[in-house]
């Protein structure tokens, strides 16, 4: 069985899906030991950029976890790392079970053409925001079909008949495509320099041209692709909410965040993390920590008004035979 996490990055969460397919595995066999049914060749793949480094050296702990947990149950199970953007061909036909990934998939594969020539567009806005002109949003529209139909015909190429994929991914479950939820993440980061434009320590097209490769679509806009590629079937497809921090954990019924100023540095924390190199390339790295504080402090305002989540897409897709 081969199973692949596409955008696997280098974090304590990267070997997340190993055990987890490991425990399904060795469910599915029962308690006998699972070496006569299934071996699991698990890749790792992620842009050459990651620290592949990281993941390897944390694969010993793993493994002493793994054989400590299940013993003889485990599946026999190897580990391969794989560099490559998941916008191109990454496998010979035909050889994948599973696709996973988690994440990943609101990154397009480049920023429009149109914007990435450094045509100014979207003044003010790194994203879709309620300024941004009809034409950057359907250049982005644009993009995130081209995008999601070709990762489709690749990982159809790739997979086995009737192999699945699972994908999560950031979407938005407004309909308004100018006031989805991940337009107020980057719209208050926009805000943050925008701050630092005044006090003349960004060059004011500096924003201008600052334009994220990302969009997060509606679950109507995925079915439609999916549907239209004709090389899939929806096995289930729902949206749920998560925190902006990630370190808040509350009910459903709770309609406010219960401290804006620390829920505000941890969501600015899990942003940086993400960003910071984007961030530093186009706008100098001496700003850096200067913009993240403030767009702590953005973030605590709007959060005090209103408790805005991420909207979740998760899809589970089997490809047709």
């Amino acid at each position: 069985m081969v199973v692949t996490d596409l955008g696997c990055s280098s974090g304590p969460n990267t070997l997340l899906v190993v055990s987890e397919v490991l425990a399904a595995v060795a469910n599915r066999c029962g308690e006998k030991p699972a070496a006569a049914d299934v071996q699991v060749q698990f890749f790792l793949n992620d842009l050459p950029g990651n620290d592949f480094n990281l993941v390897f050296q944390s694969l010993e702990p793993f493994n002493k976890l793994t054989a400590k947990e299940m013993g003889e149950v485990a599946p026999p199970y190897y580990i391969a790392g794989l560099p490559g953007s998941f916008y191109t061909r990454l496998f010979p036909d035909h050889t994948v079970h599973l696709f996973h990934s988690s994440y990943c998939l609101m990154w397009r594969s480049k920023v429009p053409d149109e914007m990435a020539r450094g045509v100014v567009m979207n003044v003010g806005n790194m994203y879709i925001w309620e300024t941004t002109p009809p034409a950057v949003v359907k250049l982005y529209q644009d993009l995130f079909r081209k995008d999601f139909s070709l990762f489709l015909k690749l990982r159809y190429s790739e997979l086995v008949s009737g192999g699945q994929m699972v994908l999560t991914f950031l979407g938005r479950k407004n309909s308004d495509v100018l006031r989805g939820e991940a337009c107020f993440v980057w719209g208050l980061l926009a805000q943050a320099i925008q701050s630092l434009v005044q006090q003349g320590r960004v060059e004011e097209e500096k924003l201008d041209t600052f334009n994220l490769p990302f969009y997060a679509p509606s679950m109507e806009e995925v079915k439609a692709v999916v549907r239209q590629s004709e090389l899939f079937d929806i096995n289930h497809v729902e949206l749920f909410e998560s925190n902006w921090d990630p370190q808040e954990d509350d009910d459903d019924l709770q309609l406010q965040v219960v401290d804006s100023v620390r829920s505000g540095v941890n969501a600015a924390k899990s942003i940086r993390a993400v960003l910071e190199p984007l961030v530093a390339r186009h706008l100098g790295g001496c700003i850096v920590n200067d913009l993240f504080k403030m767009y702590a402090h953005n973030v605590a305002k709007h959060l005090e008004k209103i408790k805005t989540k991420h909207a979740v897409i998760v899809l589970s897709l089997k490809a047709r035979q």
